[in-house]
């Protein structure tokens, strides 16, 4: 098959929303290969071994433990997993990549956040933008974790508006070096890191522009630190203010172009914060773990707690969005995986394909890093309610586990910018002609004027109605969000609240079609019988699923719609979120809760 016969058939980003997609066509934790196989049982017995059984000591603030970890973790290659052989890293393709980012962080948020920081956005800007020069210089010292490196972007007048820093870079006289001067706050890994990725205005430029600075405690170079900050959770995550006075960078180590670091920032973030969802997943599945054991073991009238209805629909809820999560980000991954090999087969240098794919998927990206940042908040705190008191105290591993969670909200751009940007980006992209949401928009415009069918549906083969409803879902995403396109053109930014109502349509949309995607490919390969917790755990999200878009989508039709134009959409609404066959929702969290409490554990 050819190049661009391949790309035909591969989905675009944000296509998911407008096409129709098979559940052979996405790649599910079930297929992983014997290679990721045995590189998944590695990292779960390095982190059984080395990191939940310190998990106290994480608490403590032990800033060297998190260094030692993360030497020992160098030792064994986990640093440098998606790293080319070129530059002494394994040379494993984006699966393998998220693998090991989803296995390594779950658990302590501290591990997961010096690994992230240190993985991601501390080496892809030099891996993604660097000059072979650079590449040869830093990223095998980063991939071997001889170095650590840091990404030096947030300052206090800076945060979500990333390109308003007002750190200088003034070039010296004789043309050889910038000087640095400015404040940088929040930097992950502050405490331990050789290699920081520093982002400074040059003159008066529009844009940022991106520096490899280094530092060596023994001559600091204008470079000093505040103390580490006292943080919620992530206790033992070193994070610090960076000052630069004067500090002197050789001209060589600009990185990418002067101007380009603004650009070179948010597409690092678009990798981290995929990876940053992928590291929500094995929190999820421990905290799952941990509530099914405590759930058995402790006895209230005589009863184990796991026998209670109220438990068993938290255990039910807690493991489902663990199990779509990991079916979400595995198949982006895949779609990422597959767009690098295809741009490499095509030409493209591995940076330029990694680039390049990462921005793609950049919607899939920021609506996975929205979903599991809040999922796993979610699971945490059914994981202390289940503990009861027990669990609003620091002796159980669920009040560490909820407070390290409530980062994820916050970094790799907050989920409100996240929202935001998925649904900007995907407008962009429907603008360029890369995702055509106005000729299916159309579609539904007329659809709502038409006359329902009174056909009754065939909802035989498995999964059938809730296929159907994901396809009647999506109308619902494009009728709100195509109307007020129309209404508010280039104005629509400016709408956040609607923004942030659509925003959660689609990223139920994308969540919900992963799980189904996921459970329909599973049972025809194993057999229905033996998938029925996965299949019921499908349904389950779907429903929820449902619920919020119908909320989402009329609190958006409402702020924008008036007479008969909203009583039509009104009307379109309910048509398109009604179920023909209404599934049993406890009997469901029954089937799934059995399944976790008779095996004592997580067990999807």
């Amino acid at each position: 098959m050819s190049t661009d016969t391949k790309e035909k058939d591969m989905l675009r980003g944000g296509q998911f929303l407008v096409k129709q997609t098979s559940c052979d066509d996405v790649f599910t934790p079930e297929d992983l290969n014997e290679e990721q196989k045995m590189m998944k049982d590695s990292v779960k017995e390095f982190v059984d071994r080395e990191i939940w059984p310190k998990k106290e000591e994480f608490e403590k603030k032990n800033y060297a433990l998190t260094e030692e970890i993360m030497n020992k973790a160098a030792e064994l290659g986990f640093l440098g997993v998606g790293v080319p052989e070129e530059y002494d890293g394994l040379g494993m393709g984006f699966v393998s990549t998220m693998l090991v980012c989803d296995y390594i962080s779950g658990a302590t948020g501290s591990i997961a956040t010096a690994f992230g920081a240190h993985t991601g956005i501390g080496t892809l800007p030099i891996l993604l933008y660097g000059s072979e020069e650079q590449k040869k210089k830093y990223v095998p010292k980063l991939a071997t974790g001889e170095w650590f490196g840091a990404y030096c972007l947030t300052e206090p007048g800076a945060g979500s508006d990333a390109n308003s820093g007002k750190t200088k870079a003034v070039l010296s006289e004789d043309g050889k070096h910038y000087n640095i001067s400015g404040q940088k706050m929040w930097i992950s890994n502050a405490g331990f890191a050789s290699v920081f990725i520093v982002f400074a205005r040059i003159e008066d430029d529009k844009n940022i522009t991106g520096f490899i600075v280094e530092y060596d405690k023994d001559n600091p170079n204008g470079i000093t630190f505040g103390e580490e900050e006292k943080k919620l959770g992530i206790h033992s995550s070193s994070t610090r203010q960076v000052f630069f006075n004067d500090t002197k960078v050789p001209v060589e180590n600009m990185l990418s172009e002067r101007g380009n670091g603004f650009k070179i920032a948010m597409n690092a973030l678009n990798v981290g914060r995929i990876k940053l969802a992928a590291a929500t997943i094995d929190a999820q599945r421990r905290v799952t773990d941990v509530a099914v054991k405590y759930a058995n073991d402790r006895v209230q009238f005589d009863t184990p707690i796991a026998k209670f209805g109220a438990i068993k629909s938290k255990l039910a809820e807690m493991a489902t969005s663990a199990y779509v999560g990991e079916a979400a980000n595995y198949r982006a991954a895949k779609n990422i995986e597959d767009r690098i090999s295809l741009r490499q087969e095509g030409g493209n240098s591995h940076a330029e394909a990694e680039l390049k794919s990462f921005e793609e998927y950049a919607i899939e990206c920021s609506i996975l890093k929205v979903a599991c940042s809040e999922d796993v908040q979610n699971c945490t705190d059914e994981g202390i309610q289940i503990f009861g008191g027990m669990g609003f105290s620091a002796d159980t591993p669920m009040e560490s586990a909820w407070r390290d969670a409530r980062i994820s909200r916050i970094y790799e751009g907050t989920n409100e910018i996240n929202r935001m940007l998925a649904v900007g980006m995907l407008v962009k992209k429907a603008m360029k002609g890369h995702v055509d949401l106005l000729g299916p928009a159309t579609k539904v415009a007329d659809e709502l004027t038409g006359i329902p069918s009174m056909e009754k549906p065939d909802y035989s083969e498995l999964f059938a109605e809730e296929k159907e409803m994901i396809q009647k879902l999506k109308k619902v995403f494009l009728m709100v969000a195509g109307s007020a396109v129309q209404k508010f053109g280039p104005q629509l930014e400016e709408h956040q609240q609607l923004l942030l109502a659509a925003a959660d349509i689609l990223i139920e949309i994308y969540m919900a079609e992963s799980g189904i995607l996921r459970a329909e490919k599973n049972a025809k390969r194993f057999g229905e019988d033996i998938q029925k917790e996965q299949i019921a755990m499908a349904k389950l999200y779907l429903y929820h699923a449902v619920d919020t878009i119908n909320q989402k989508a009329k609190e958006g039709i409402v702020s924008f719609a008036e007479g008969d134009e909203q009583r039509m959409m009104l009307m379109g609404l309910k048509r398109f979120t009604k179920y023909q066959n209404m599934p049993n929702i406890v009997e469901l969290r029954n089937k799934i809760a059995e399944k976790l409490t008779s095996e004592n554990k997580y067990c999807f």
